[in-house]
């Protein structure tokens, strides 16, 4: 396993990470995510990536469970969470200081740990000031509930507001974003957030590198019984990926599944070692409902070697939608 600090922060994170996301509490019973989660730690992983809103709080129930009874050292895994789904009451979603506090102690009790070592803001709160988000925040590490903040899915603009007003205020400030990043899905990763990296020290703890599944290629041939896009909870994601552009997007994967092939690689492996190469991805989480999905996705750090330039030339010969960069995002 190939390890990296998270941003400019001290703390080192395994290249390729395990996250919960659809699988536990919806897809796979707690002896299954067990399995997974043994089989990602033997290669290497230390990163276990969770949510409150991940199946309403049973995912991180299993987790802790599962971490309780294989009895992993605690120093030894990089835990998170994420706030900002945690219930249908009106304080409880958002990231007023309110839900916040109560989120993450109802997190870490699921998760049966005294703390985690990160924690984001899920999603940005347009009604919540950003000044009470980052106090909030401030004071959750400062208790020792948690070791390090970041945010998911917000704009650079957001994050530098939240990043400014920490240091004017003396303040711990975010230090890790959590975005969905593919070879489909580029832009906020490498133009964005460009200038955040060296300016800040921002860190990325990647989420969707497969695009959803759309990049193992179970997709080529349409919707397999019992997929996660044939589940009816997931009607939004379907519509989503198989909207406008699908056949493109189909074209596109079959053309990469050629490149994985004479690699001698998986097109699973062959995105995970792409998404890899790039230096401002501090770590790929990855997902899986057996362990032998979770064994072929840890492969993929051995394709990261055969991807050389005329490689990774051809991939974006493919993929045709390198974005253009942009000499300052705040004039977006």
């Amino acid at each position: 396993m190939e390890y990296r600090f998270l941003g400019m922060t001290g703390l080192q994170l395994s290249a390729l990470s395990f996250g919960s996301w659809v699988t536990f509490g919806d897809q796979v019973d707690e002896a299954a995510a067990e399995a997974c989660m043994v089989e990602a730690y033997d290669a290497g992983v230390n990163f276990f990536d969770n949510a409150e809103a991940y199946a309403a709080g049973k995912s991180e129930t299993m987790m802790g469970n599962i971490i309780k009874k294989v009895g992993w050292k605690r120093s030894d895994l990089v835990l998170s969470t994420k706030i900002f789904w945690g219930g249908e009451g009106p304080n409880d979603r958002g990231l007023s200081r309110k839900h916040i506090i109560e989120g993450t102690n109802a997190s870490l009790r699921r998760m049966q740990t005294d703390y985690v070592d990160l924690i984001f803001c899920h999603r940005p709160d347009i009604y919540t000031p950003i000044e009470e988000t980052v106090w909030a925040m401030n004071l959750l590490i400062q208790q020792g509930k948690a070791l390090y903040w970041g945010t998911s899915e917000w704009s650079a603009e957001r994050i530098r507001e939240a990043y400014d007003f920490a240091r004017r205020e003396h303040l711990i400030p975010p230090v890790m974003e959590q975005p969905q990043y593919n070879m489909l899905t580029r832009e906020r990763v490498e133009v964005e957030y460009e200038r955040l990296y060296s300016d800040i020290g921002l860190g990325t703890t990647i989420w969707s590198p497969l695009a959803s599944g759309l990049l193992t290629g179970k997709y080529n041939d349409g919707v397999p019984e019992g997929s996660r896009l044939a589940l009816p909870e997931y009607g939004w994601l379907r519509k989503r990926l198989m909207g406008a552009g699908w056949d493109e997007k189909l074209a596109t994967v079959r053309t990469l599944q050629e490149i994985a092939d004479e690699l001698g690689a998986t097109l699973s492996q062959l995105a995970l070692a792409w998404c890899l190469m790039n230096p401002d991805v501090s770590t790929v989480i990855t997902g899986a409902s057996r362990p032998e999905q979770v064994r072929e996705n840890m492969q993929a750090l051995d394709v990261v070697a055969k991807l050389d330039d005329d490689v990774m030339v051809r991939i974006e010969e493919v993929l045709a939608n390198e974005p253009e960069p942009e000499l300052d995002w705040r004039n977006r």
